[in-house]
């Protein structure tokens, strides 16, 4: 197992499209710059009592927005290169034990994901912090432990994605057709629920995937509600998405003929 880490591992961190996706959140980080800074800019422009009423969303929303979709692609192309290329077959005469292979893949995948996510957000906000200071704009800050538990969710959220994306990968060994599904579910999907009558709209919305890290911990400060889930129960059906998914793509990868 420890030789199958490495070996993905070694591959992840080589391949280009990896460095595309890094280079994508270092962009979304600094946009997060740019919004504190433009946050800065625009409460200082306020008189008293608009800022009495005036709210911005949180330094880290760019990421918020960047990371599921760089973890649906990551956790497609983790699967689903190799096929593409036939290299599957040379990996697997190297491997020949499909489930340590399957989970060193996920598992590499889903650690560099987090990792990534937890960096950028913490820089982000941080940052944020620094460059609107002392400026009390609602909704944009908070107390720093529920700030942290935010960003840990969303980044234990980035992770989990990257693992469904991995198992949708597995099960469909199509590149296109695993970011295709991921990009639906994450932006098509709740739109769809929107259009349903009341109140299936919100139950179903907050039900899907990309809603659930802000009911397991709403942004800092936010007096939104995010959801109709309480935040065990979106924990719950995250870790359930991901379970089922990865099961699914475990049981087609080590099923299916080469």
């Amino acid at each position: 197992m420890i030789d199958a880490l490495a070996a993905e591992w070694y591959k992840l961190r080589t391949v280009r499209s990896t460095l595309a996706l890094l280079a994508t959140v270092a962009v979304f980080m600094l946009l997060c710059l740019l919004w504190s800074w433009y946050v800065a800019r625009y409460w200082d422009g306020l008189s008293a009592a608009r800022r009495a009423t005036a709210e911005a969303a949180p330094a880290e929303q760019p990421l918020a927005v960047a990371l599921p979709v760089c973890a649906v692609v990551l956790g497609a192309l983790t699967i689903t290169s190799e096929y593409a290329h036939g290299m599957h077959r040379t990996t697997l005469a190297a491997l020949p034990n499909r489930p340590a292979l399957f989970a060193a893949k996920a598992g590499v995948a889903a650690a560099a994901a987090l990792a990534a996510a937890l960096a950028a957000l913490a820089a982000g906000s941080a940052a944020g912090d620094a460059i609107v200071g002392e400026r009390p704009v609602a909704t944009f800050q908070g107390p720093a432990a529920d700030v942290a538990v935010h960003l840990l969710w969303l980044g234990l959220t980035t992770a989990a994605l990257t693992l469904i994306a991995c198992g949708l990968g597995a099960v469909l060994r199509s590149t296109a057709g695993t970011i295709t599904a991921g990009m639906a579910v994450l932006f098509v999907a709740p739109g769809l629920a929107q259009l349903l009558p009341a109140p299936w709209d919100e139950r179903i919305w907050s039900a899907l995937p990309g809603s659930l890290s802000n009911q397991i911990a709403g942004a800092p400060g936010s007096s939104t509600a995010h959801g109709v889930l309480s935040p065990p129960v979106a924990i719950a059906l995250l870790v359930t998405y991901t379970a089922a998914a990865v099961g699914a793509g475990a049981l087609a990868f080590t099923r299916r003929d080469a």
